[in-house]
């Protein structure tokens, strides 16, 4: 189906644009969701099967690996059309992975969408990767409708779902439909605000059906029908007035209210039925045309660097002031690179505009490389499909061609130079692995397949170990790295030889302790001599830096040409922690005094000094390890809850919950990372293979003594037999 809209900008369309993500924890349906609306919207023919059993696989699912393993990789990008009330409606779409290995893709499409749905599974509820979405919209403050999917499954209850939402997520949510069955019982949806059943028919659940609620519903679609007229009183003020008065609001009045409601985040709408059996899924399409954001309604701001026009030296470094980005059209361009992928064609950039036009042609500034580029080619995406468009205008997402960046950079125009858009949050990487190809030969390829990878994912990273002369690569978990291990093979024919997976300590202290050292060597020459005084301590709790260096000498005992380097030596130690290697967070470095000789001072001398006074007095400053802690959820059949719990408790972890549902346990717990290598199988194994479990980073704890000494013995062996090679 062609795009309905026209390709040049046009103000007008704004407030019939939808910028959507479709967000949930794994296996939750959003997948199936998005490949129901496409269907629906005229942009398939036809609807197939997300694991690809069909031998054609979901269409936002274009990666052989994600139609093999049943899981979205990579976000998806594609747009459609959807008919309301005799108005055409755009719909730009994201579709995001679920497992949180692949979390950062979720977080850079939430960066630049307005609204979003968020899918839950009618069976499991909210899990452990629905908490982690729940967290990344009310950062961005994406304003969302949760649809519960999957209520053809044995099992299924919506109200549990509901009730996770108001008491886990904390979301003012309410239902907008009740369910006509349940498990193989489910037929449709009753209209809370229509007061109609709306029944699916059609082979593919295209023809909806209206009629009235059946009559053993009638009674309970009444009191569920106040009660959302309640909950909606709580939060908007039009509702409150009509409530107190005991008038009944009209349909316009209560979707005029959910509308503000929701775009304000102070509420949920809840909407339901089974992506996988076509029902329930036009509704979700009308509510987020009456329900979410266009882009005209959501607040979005650039930042400004302010510069010191009396001091040249500090000219473009001073502090940065938030400017309002006005979702028009004629205004100077700002838009915002969010995701990279490379093609056949090269590097293909995906973009949001928050303002202005960028024109197929037009000569664009990127504000963190400061460097002019000329637009060659501008296109709209539909999974790894692309229809060429000559522009786009405020609220579009689109792609270009042939422009060089990284993730989060920001594009203007020569008038809006100085303006770069708030970055997004990008979550530390916690294992890693030692990789090498097999083949020598293989080198330049294995380079090029690394500098790409890193450049598209932001949370996949690769440093080379100067000891052991090893290329370290770091990401999310386990299966993140095997996915880009996977694709070194699959598209650039690279084997790889690998090492036993690493956890990503870091050190910390708990202490305040101070420091005195003077480094001195005297070789015949122009010696060394630098002398630091001071102290590091602990930052407080809730401190959003992990180093602070603060310079608090007052006078001319340590010349100010070595404040540069002295602070370099102590973020050189801080890098490498003294007791394990592993990066030291949380903490305050004061320089308060030292001295310098005329002679033998430099700043490699101050740079040293700085690196040994941090270690030792890191001594005595109460120092611990802390490890990476995971969040576990595992479900299993309930004749295995004691294997899986006394398989947790021998990894260390802590039970925090238990739930039945069903015929199945969920188990939550926290566990740590370096005692779930191969968890996977030994889970299988204990529970015949039906057993499954997900994980996500919770937390960075302190190890116990025990391993704190081991690992700090192994670390001190690994040193030697570095200095003995």
């Amino acid at each position: 189906m062609c795009c309905g809209f026209a390709t040049e900008a046009d103000d007008n369309n704004l407030p019939f644009m939808r910028n959507i993500g479709i967000s949930a924890h794994i296996d939750s349906g959003k997948t199936t969701l998005t490949e129901r609306i496409l269907f629906y919207t005229g942009r398939i023919n036809a609807i197939h099967d997300v694991r690809g059993k069909d031998g054609v696989g979901a269409k936002m699912d274009s990666m052989d690996l994600e139609r093999e393993k049943g899981i979205t990789i990579q976000s998806a990008a594609t747009f459609c059309q959807w008919v309301k009330d005799g108005q055409e409606y755009h719909y730009n779409i994201i579709d995001t992975p679920g497992h949180v290995d692949f979390t950062v893709e979720v977080e850079r499409a939430l960066r630049v969408l307005d609204g979003a749905i968020l899918v839950l599974c009618g069976v499991s509820g909210v899990q452990s990767q629905s908490i982690t979405v729940d967290r990344q919209m009310k950062r961005y403050s994406v304003p969302r409708i949760a649809f519960i999917n999957k209520l053809d499954r044995e099992g299924a209850d919506p109200d549990r779902v509901i009730s996770d939402l108001v008491d886990k997520l904390e979301l003012n949510a309410c239902a907008m439909q009740l369910p006509i069955g349940l498990s193989k019982e489910h037929e449709g949806v009753v209209d809370l605000l229509t007061m109609q059943a709306i029944y699916s028919r059609g082979d593919n659940g295209e023809k909806l059906e209206y009629a009235d609620i059946p009559a053993d519903m009638q009674e309970e679609a009444e009191a569920r029908r106040a009660e959302l007229v309640e909950r909606l009183a709580e939060v908007d003020d039009e509702i409150g007035e009509l409530f107190l008065m005991d008038e009944e609001p009209s349909l316009e009045e209560l979707k005029a209210a959910i509308r503000r409601a929701t775009i304000a985040n102070t509420f949920v709408p809840v909407f339901m039925g089974s992506a996988f059996k076509n029902k329930g899924v036009q509704p979700v399409l009308d509510a987020v045309t009456d329900f979410l954001p266009c882009p005209t309604d959501v607040e979005n701001y650039a930042l400004r660097a302010k510069s010191n026009e009396d001091d040249a030296a500090a000219a473009g470094a001073g502090e940065e002031e938030r400017e309002l980005m006005l979702s028009d059209s004629s205004k100077p361009l700002v838009a915002l690179a969010f995701k990279l992928e490379e093609s056949r064609f090269g590097q293909l950039t995906y973009m949001r505009v928050y303002q202005g036009t960028v024109n197929r042609g037009d000569w664009i500034f990127n504000s963190a490389s400061k460097e002019k580029l000329k637009v060659p080619r501008i296109v709209r995406m539909h999974s790894n499909e692309m229809q060429d468009i000559d522009s786009a205008g405020a609220g579009e997402i689109f792609a270009i061609f042939g422009v060089e960046c990284a993730s989060g950079d920001t594009f203007t125009h020569e008038e809006s130079r100085g303006l770069s858009m708030e970055s997004m949050f990008v979550p530390q990487p916690v294992m890693s692995l030692a990789v090498e190809p097999k083949r020598t030969k293989d080198a330049a390829k294995f380079g090029k397949a690394l500098k790409r990878f890193t450049r598209e994912d932001p949370t996949f990273r690769r440093h080379m170990d100067e000891k052991t002369n090893e290329t370290i690569i770091s990401g999310m978990g386990e299966l993140h790295l095997q996915i880009y291990i996977e694709r070194m093979l699959r598209e650039y024919d690279l084997e790889l030889k690998t090492g036993a997976p690493r956890v990503s300590f870091t050190e910390q202290i708990t202490q305040r302790a101070n420091f005195s050292y003077t480094h001195k060597k005297q070789t015949g020459g122009q010696g060394m001599y630098a002398k630091v005084e001071g102290f590091i301590e602990p930052l407080e709790d809730g401190s959003d830096e992990d180093f602070v260096f603060e310079n608090r000498v007052v006078g001319t005992a340590i010349p100010n040409e070595y404040f540069t380097a002295i602070e370099a030596g102590f973020r050189d130690a801080v890098e490498k922690g003294p007791q394990v290697g592993g990066e030291v967070k949380g903490i305050r470095v004061a320089l308060e005094d030292g001295n310098a000789h005329m002679v033998d001072s430099s700043e490699l001398a101050f740079r040293i000094a700085s690196a040994l006074a941090f270690k030792s007095a890191f001594k005595e400053a109460g120092p611990q390890v802390l490890e990476p802690v995971m969040a576990v959820e595992v479900h299993v059949p309930t004749e295995f809850n004691a294997a899986v719990l006394s398989q947790l408790n021998q990894k260390k972890g802590m039970i925090n919950d238990t739930a039945v549902v069903g015929q199945y346990t969920i188990v939550k717990g926290s566990v740590p990372l370096s005692a779930m290598f191969g968890y996977s199988s030994a889970l299988r194994s204990a529970t015949q293979g039906k057993g499954e479990f997900t994980m996500e980073y919770e937390e960075h704890q302190p190890v116990t003594r025990d391993v704190q000494a081991k690992l700090m013995e192994d670390f001190q062996k690994q040193l030697q037999a570095e200095r003995e090679a």
